[in-house]
């Protein structure tokens, strides 16, 4: 759902309810679109995060925290000066819009007490973060907005803001009862009911312009004439919730538990296909409906140069194993080029020079076989020059084998990058996957790197219910650094049966061995960290640290063994996540 201005006023509820009056202690801007103010307000420290991307624009306070660049970007730099250590006065939605204003009185650069504010615009790819002073001026915004970007509004530094316009639709909770009645009169009964919300009034998403109409004809493309009788009762209904903010934070979940849809209030046009589940806050609602998916936002940003290369070598390598496999079959040939040689040469007297072809009996199943021949060749150089094919063949087969097994281990490597980076959280990790494929040979396809120190590689901790610690690499270099750096010989090692995955290790050492439910939920990690973690069960092997072998010049994250135990576990994410410390 695209967070309408029905969901704002709730939002911007829980805002004033919790933050008025308190202070700006830090200002962070850990992405190119999104600002974190650390608001102080009676011992306690809140976050109030900003974003203006077009993927997921929200306000809202979190609990989630992310990891800021070493150098803070100017934007970044011009909100510490205008709003650290400003209190909070209000939060304000602006009109029906998708529209806050977060004011706050401060000093200015002479010392003088003044009001400033942050204005927050909500719209999807027009999405906005803009500084104004007490008289609507624009000190600073995240993006300016010329003639190219929008015809009927510029904003720039010095002008005077002024709102977007509404494409004349109407407020909603300005409407009353009459007006509603007289505006559904003159709109043709049988287009969709969503349609006439949704081009009439400002500030409804089509998510709940559905809901108003499922609720009035159980259907949601209903007609204008099928939802006279109610339509104005249940309008009216869920305006008088937003009036009086008698809302709730609700989140529509899958059967995989994956969140779908969220609202303020309970969605019912979904039936039995989504399970309802009510959060004890807006802002946790919007933290666990965005994290995946700002996650997989900011992974795409930052590690665009890592997906194009771990994309492109996957490509390539896929595309060498379907020639070299083409060429095998065209090898397998060699046993027909050593018999058309032996039957040339059996019936070498019966032939003479000149002829194109020869149909000779096979001796070893008496059928008849014609034999292709060189004109200018005699019978008995024809035969050599099968003989020359076939032993060129039987060595071909030989290196093409070699070459197939090199290109699928390579093959291989790049889906463990590709499953790491599937799951990468932070700049660092990023950074270490970056250096992993410098070492590996692929620096010459990132332009101006440069390597950093970088200190103990990415891994999660967690803590079995019987008290054991487990540790989960988070890339090949950290699969490699707790297995053979930081794992004792006695500790045991468990990783995703034939699938890209990371290495996960209990440790043990100085304790008794682990109950069988230890062993269960640190199998159950290694598969929820692999690529069998999607599936509805995952085959974990799992054995001793000092049977776990690295061969000579392997690539990071390749290990081989031989002595093992395997276990079938059920990826259970939720499980997980309560063992994670």
């Amino acid at each position: 759902m695209a967070l309408d201005a029905g969901m704002l006023s709730f939002i911007l509820r829980e805002i004033n309810e919790q933050l008025i009056g308190g202070r700006v202690e830090k200002v962070y801007q850990p992405a190119k679109d999104e600002i974190v103010l650390l608001i102080r307000k009676e011992g306690e420290t809140f976050r109030l995060l900003i974003n203006a991307g077009s993927a997921c624009p929200r306000i809202g306070i979190t609990t989630e925290k992310s990891e800021n660049p070493a150098k803070a970007p100017m934007f970044c730099m011009l909100l510490r000066k205008h709003f650290q250590g400003a209190r909070l006065v209000a939060v304000e939605q602006q009109g029906f819009d998708r529209i806050a204003r977060i004011r706050f009185e401060g000093t200015d650069e002479m010392g003088f007490a003044c009001e400033k504010c942050i204005l927050v615009e909500i719209m999807g790819k027009y999405a906005n973060i803009i500084i104004i002073d007490g008289q609507d001026k624009i000190l600073s915004l995240l993006r300016q907005v010329d003639f190219s970007g929008n015809l009927s509004r510029q904003l720039f530094v010095g002008m005077r803001y002024f709102a977007p316009l509404q494409q004349g639709r109407i407020n909603p909770l300005e409407t009353d009862r009459d007006s509603f009645l007289a505006l559904a009169a003159a709109w043709e009964s049988d287009r969709p009911a969503q349609r006439f919300i949704m081009t009439t009034f400002a500030g409804i998403s089509p998510l709940v312009a559905r809901e108003i109409v499922y609720r009035c004809a159980g259907n949601t493309e209903a007609s204008m004439k099928e939802c006279a009788a109610t339509l104005a009762d249940i309008f009216f209904a869920i305006m008088d919730q937003i009036r009086q903010k008698n809302g709730t934070p609700v989140m529509m979940l899958d059967h995989d538990s994956v969140p779908v849809e969220y609202s303020f209030l309970p969605l019912t046009q979904y039936g039995n296909s989504v399970t309802q589940c009510i959060c004890e806050s807006y802002g946790a609602l919007l933290d666990r409906y965005y994290s995946e998916k700002s996650r997989n936002e900011k992974l795409r940003q930052r590690a665009a140069d890592l997906l194009r290369i771990v994309s492109q070598a996957s490509s390539r390598i896929t595309k060498k194993i379907a020639v070299q496999k083409e060429e095998m079959k065209q090898v397998e040939k060699g046993e027909t080029y050593r018999l058309w040689g032996d039957l040339i040469t059996a019936n070498i007297y019966r032939m003479q020079r000149g002829a194109v072809s020869a149909e000779l009996e096979n001796y070893m199943d008496g059928t008849t076989v014609k034999i292709p021949l060189d004109s200018r060749l005699a019978p008995a150089q024809n035969a050599q020059k099968y003989y020359k094919k076939y032993s060129k063949s039987k060595s071909a087969a030989v290196h093409l084998q070699d070459q197939i097994a090199a290109a699928q281990q390579e093959l291989s490597y790049i889906q463990s990058v590709q499953d790491a980076l599937s799951r990468a959280e932070t700049e660092k990790e990023l950074s270490e996957i970056r250096k992993e494929l410098y070492h590996s040979g692929y620096a010459s396809k990132m332009k101006h790197y440069t390597e950093k120190k970088q200190g103990t590689p990415s891994f999660i901790r967690f803590k079995t219910s019987g008290g054991y610690s487990v540790l989960c690499g988070k890339n090949n270099a950290a699969n490699d650094y707790l297995t053979f750096q930081h794992a004792t010989k006695g500790d045991w090692w468990f990783h995703a049966k034939n699938t890209p995955g990371s290495h996960v290790i209990l440790e043990c050492a100085g304790m008794p061995e682990p109950p069988a439910q230890d062993f269960t939920e640190a199998a159950t990690i290694a598969a929820v960290y692999s690529k069998a973690g999607d599936g509805a069960a995952a085959q974990v092997d799992y054995t001793l640290v000092r049977y776990v072998k690295k061969p000579a010049g392997a690539k990071p994250g390749f290990v081989i063994y031989h002595t093992n135990w395997s276990a079938v576990v059920v990826p259970n994410r939720e499980l997980v996540a309560t063992l994670r410390v």
